[in-house]
């Protein structure tokens, strides 16, 4: 049979094969994030940290993900891919876990706490001063800014913003005008603090806390003289907020965003949680007034917004109870102090993130900005934060006379505000502003600078598998990579030029492109190792990405690994490819990592006997990073840093016996066994041992 015919069976072999469902991928690794939470090896402040990590993924989870199957579920005539079935099986699913969470939560988290001096007082346990002192707070901070709102036909049912705490009451008695009108709303502002440290006179010298919202349940009665509070409970609805704005149809994108921001906190109800207490009366009211069915109803046995609790860890201080502090090395190839553009003459540096520390690429800029000899800077944003040292150097760059070209993708999801406001403060200054291409978000990661040497302009850049952002970049691991190569910084410069005028774009010398080369170049070289395979030829794909879910990938890797191709896919998130199916993706092992840190590298090998492709990428192998992003991967050359690369971010994680987690045949995930090994290491905890031996060489 001819390697062609082999290839054919395969790819309708493939074709055949049930993928695995998305959102049960996406909830499936937050349960694997809440495991850190229930882990007695994580310190205690830690475990609550972790713990709000998955209330925060639930909530972004529902505000993006649950539209359409709920959508189809009220529809009841849903033919296509959601249905009434589908979500049931994701309300199950996210029932489930929550329910884990809250029994984690008041049985176990709460009471450690409660061990070590730390505690959250209810109501029903403060003593006599302890309710004294909440009530004069509640009458000086809180019930100046509420204002509840009796329903009506006058008075109807009050806009109620994404995710913020209300309460709903019902009253008893008449009001004011002899009416029985019994329901009445309270919203609670955003600017109150959610939770509220208990003065030492009080309490001693413990770390005692009050929730904002039992402030205001002991106090409901105070603000309704005449009536009787009867039934009442908090709740929190979750509204849909991924915003859609038709970039074909407006003039200015900036100025339409902006207005979209308006009414985000507004959209369509997808999510109602309530107190586990809270009467079928008024749960049903809520229900019926956001128009949402019985399985998005949460009755939770806490507060609605475990998410808050990041309050109360920031507020105690208890090092023991949280992981040590680690600080991250200067990049082991360079030297604080050094010339940038020196070094890079003599060769490539890479900085593993957050094992060395990202000031290694702001002291690049830094140095770029000072020196009189760069003459202009250009640079993508995608998700910079709110205050960042990286844009303040570029406005100072902009003081200086240089010429500042930026990038700003507009619809970075949840962080629109903050680019637009970058953006508008960059443009007042003199900088250009950019905002990429219609219908496509730029996601890629890069910075160019130009510098005069001599009769020469001399190009240095910076590539990134992860944000500018130095805050995140102490958490999230990642890959930097600085360089002086003439044919990279070629590609970037056009690629700048490209985003700028949308003229054609000039063949690349090393790096592939997405929309255009990226996603074709990957499915031929996983095609070219299937065919290498088949011929006898010792083969092997790793891979390692934030998430799997473009289908014509899947199919390529699974034909590939048909063909004899030994496939290794390191996943933290939503993976669609079913792994180690017995004849069909026996060759495909599938792991998720869920450390300390956020694993998000992209990083692809592709090996065929003794030839070796390494890329760094910013996309992960989904179907909108491939077709409606401006994404990059490029090759690192360099054999030894090459190696260096493989060993710290595919050989090291491969070989975790820690934190891994394996994709199993039935679509469900096992936590690595290290039964049996003398010392089962975790990869990012070795690389933190690794990397500390290096202390010494800290920058400034």
């Amino acid at each position: 049979m001819s390697s062609q015919l082999r290839q054919s069976k395969s790819v309708q072999a493939s074709a055949g094969v049930a993928l695995l469902d998305r959102e049960q991928s996406i909830l499936a690794f937050n349960e694997r994030v809440f495991d850190w939470a229930c882990r007695a090896d994580v310190p205690l402040l830690e475990r609550l940290r972790y713990l709000c990590i998955v209330s925060s993924n639930l909530d972004e989870f529902f505000e993006v993900r649950a539209e359409p199957h709920l959508a189809a579920n009220q529809r009841k005539d849903d033919k296509g891919l959601f249905s009434v079935e589908s979500f049931k099986r994701l309300a199950e699913i996210a029932h489930n876990l929550v329910a884990r969470q809250y029994a984690l939560y008041n049985d176990a988290l709460m009471p450690a706490l409660e061990a070590h001096g730390i505690k959250i007082v209810s109501h029903g346990e403060r003593t006599l001063e302890q309710r004294r002192w909440v009530k004069g707070y509640f009458e000086r901070e809180v019930r100046p800014l509420l204002l509840p709102v009796g329903l009506d036909p006058s008075h109807p049912f009050p806009q109620v913003a994404n995710k913020s705490l209300n309460f709903i009451v019902r009253l008893g008695g008449l009001d004011a005008f002899g009416r029985e009108n019994e329901i009445a709303i309270v919203k609670v502002p955003r600017v109150l603090p959610r939770m509220i440290r208990l003065p030492e006179k009080v309490c001693g010298h413990r770390n005692y806390f009050v929730s904002l919202s039992s402030v205001i349940r002991g106090n409901l009665a105070a603000l309704f003289p005449g009536r009787e509070v009867g039934q009442f409970s908090q709740f929190r609805v979750t509204r849909h907020s991924d915003l859609a704005v038709d970039e074909e149809d407006v003039k200015n994108l900036r100025t339409a965003l902006r207005q979209g921001l308006q009414h985000r906190h507004f959209g369509e109800a997808v999510r109602l949680e309530v107190s586990a207490g809270c009467s079928e009366h008024l749960s049903d009211f809520l229900l019926k007034q956001f128009d949402l069915p019985e399985g998005a109803l949460f009755r939770v046995p806490g507060p609605v917004n475990l998410v808050r609790l990041t309050q109360l860890i920031d507020l105690v201080h208890a090092p023991q109870l949280c992981f040590p502090t680690y600080h991250a090395c200067y990049p082991t190839q360079l030297s604080a102090g050094a010339s940038f553009f020196e070094t890079l003459k003599q060769g490539d540096v890479f900085i593993h993130q957050p094992f060395e520390s990202f000031d290694g690429v702001l002291a690049f800029l830094r140095q770029a900005v000072n020196d009189p000899q760069v003459l202009t800077i250009k640079q993508t944003i995608y998700r910079t934060g709110s205050d960042s040292e990286l844009m303040d150097l570029l406005r100072e760059a902009v003081r200086r006379g240089k010429e500042v070209t930026v990038v700003v993708e507009l619809k970075a999801r949840f962080d629109e505000e903050a680019n637009i406001n970058w953006s508008e403060m960059l443009e007042s200054i003199g900088a250009q502003v950019l905002y990429g291409v219609v219908g496509l978000k730029t996601h890629a990661k890069m910075m160019l600078i130009t510098r005069r040497e001599g009769r020469q302009l001399k190009r240095y850049a910076h590539l990134s598998t992860g944000n500018y952002n130095p805050n995140t970049a102490r958490l999230y691991t990642d890959w930097s990579h600085l360089t002086a190569d003439s044919q990279l910084t070629s590609d970037l410069e056009n690629i700048f030029v490209h985003l700028a005028s949308h003229s054609r774009l000039p063949r690349l010398n090393r790096v592939l492109l997405a929309p255009f080369y990226l996603h074709q170049k990957l499915l031929e070289k996983i095609g070219q190792l299937g065919a290498a395979a088949a011929s006898g030829r010792a083969t092997r794909i790793v891979a390692k990405m934030n998430a799997l879910t473009d289908e014509a990938i899947i199919h390529a890797l699974i034909c590939a690994g048909q063909q004899g191709v030994k496939i290794d896919l390191i996943v933290r998130g939503a993976c669609m490819l079913p792994a180690q199916v017995p004849g069909v993706t026996d060759n495909i092992r599938v792991r998720s990592v869920i450390g300390r840190f956020l694993e998000h590298s992209r990083v692809f090998y592709f090996s065929s006997d003794d030839q070796q492709e390494l890329y760094l990428s910013s996309a992960d192998w989904m179907n909108r990073n491939m077709m409606r992003r401006i994404e990059l991967a490029w090759p690192v050359t360099d054999p030894v840093q090459r190696q260096r690369i493989v060993d710290e971010e595919l050989v090291a994680y491969l070989h975790d016996g820690v934190d891994a987690w394996d994709l199993l045949a039935d679509g469900s995930y096992a936590r690595v066994n290290s039964k049996g090994r003398k010392q089962p290491h975790g990869a990012q905890n070795a690389l933190m041992a690794r990397y500390a031996g290096h202390d010494d060489a800290r920058g400034d």
